[in-house]
């Protein structure tokens, strides 16, 4: 991990839409070093004055927004993207992620429709890519502890597992690690 305390742990979120901004609240208030990105400077804009209304100035030096998904992972032990969950979207922010972020940089991808196993064939760290099987919905809504299932492939290194699973612990969740479903015959 980047620098070494789990509490350190630097998120990039890639979109700064209402799943994004969640992420961004839930991750600074656990006291993550978080980078928050969108192409739309409206969009994070608006990211920044929810932000800052929630968090007060006392939190963001935990937060800074950045315009370029680069600048987002550059420094990101963890990088998560909230585009729509469409097959070209997730390989296009996926290519962009794996070619942008260091090669310790976890991907993570919230995803219900897709096979994580074929999404992260088509990057060159597939050992690094997990997907987030819940919708933004389940994320975002209620308090307390919840489960959250995160799917891996045969090919998922037991490290990156640890991280994600830390990461969504700090935030209230459960995490339940199942194998993606076109590798169950595989394994």
């Amino acid at each position: 991990m980047h620098g070494g305390v789990e509490n350190r742990l630097t998120v990039g979120i890639i979109g700064a839409g209402p799943l994004g901004r969640w992420l961004a609240l839930a991750a600074a208030r656990a006291g993550f070093s978080v980078l928050l990105e969108d192409v739309m400077p409206a969009n994070l804009h608006h990211a920044q004055e929810f932000l800052r209304g929630e968090l007060g100035a006392d939190a963001l030096p935990n937060l800074a927004f950045v315009s370029t998904i680069e600048e987002a992972v550059r420094e990101a032990d963890l990088a998560i993207d909230c585009v729509p969950d469409e097959l070209e979207s997730k390989l296009e922010i996926l290519w962009l992620l794996d070619r942008m972020a260091p090669p310790r940089t976890v991907l993570a991808t919230p995803t219900t429709r897709l096979s994580i196993a074929d999404l992260a064939s088509c990057t060159y760290r597939p050992e690094k890519c997990i997907a987030i099987a819940a919708e933004a919905s389940a994320l975002t809504g209620g308090a307390g502890a919840r489960e959250i299932v995160l799917r891996t492939t045969a090919k998922t290194a037991p490290g990156s597992v640890a991280l994600v699973g830390r990461f969504w612990r700090r935030l209230g969740f459960d995490p339940r690690f199942e194998l993606d479903e076109g590798e169950k015959g595989r394994s």
